[in-house]
């Protein structure tokens, strides 16, 4: 079966942050980039709809210092 749009797009953008930050763990990096889609899934323009939701999901995860911190 193949997977939806949106499936792909979640999955995509999970994967650019795991590469841009490897530090993290990758499920907070999927609930991040979930809640983000869940946040923004009923956009009308959906064109930008990607790049929103890598930058909500970067707000939700804890910054590169705070992750140090925490480790």
């Amino acid at each position: 079966m193949a997977e939806s749009e949106d499936a792909l797009t979640i999955r995509h953008v999970a994967e650019r942050l795991m590469k841009a930050h490897p530090q993290l763990d990758a499920g907070l990096v999927h609930s991040s980039v979930q809640t983000a889609y869940e946040e923004l899934r009923y956009a009308r323009v959906r064109t930008y709809l990607p790049v929103l939701m890598e930058r909500r999901a970067k707000d939700l995860l804890p910054s590169d210092g705070q992750a140090e911190l925490d480790a």
